[in-house]
């Protein structure tokens, strides 16, 4: 179960990072990042937590702002992870 637990942890921190990378080469783009082909990498391996939050999110949130969305929610599910690794890693008394 612990391993479940690292190897969760780990695609969570990846789907993460490269949200975060997506949204830098955004705010250095200055409006070109569609032509970039390093932001259009980052976001195809991002689509897919992006199609997710987009299902789960309601109809008012801006399509815009899902990136931000999935970042918060992988946030929080990193640190649900963080707490379960602890908890299995600790002796029982």
């Amino acid at each position: 179960m612990p391993s479940v637990v690292i190897v969760l942890k780990g695609l969570v921190e990846f789907a993460g990072l490269l949200l975060l990378g997506q949204g830098l080469v955004f705010l250095m783009s200055f409006g070109r990042h569609e032509s970039n082909p390093v932001y259009r990498v980052m976001r195809f391996l991002t689509s897919p937590v992006t199609r997710l939050v987009r299902r789960l999110a309601p109809a008012f949130v801006v399509d815009r702002h899902v990136p931000a969305l999935a970042f918060i929610l992988l946030f929080w599910i990193w640190v649900a992870l963080t707490v379960a690794k602890l908890r299995l890693q600790m002796p029982a008394s």
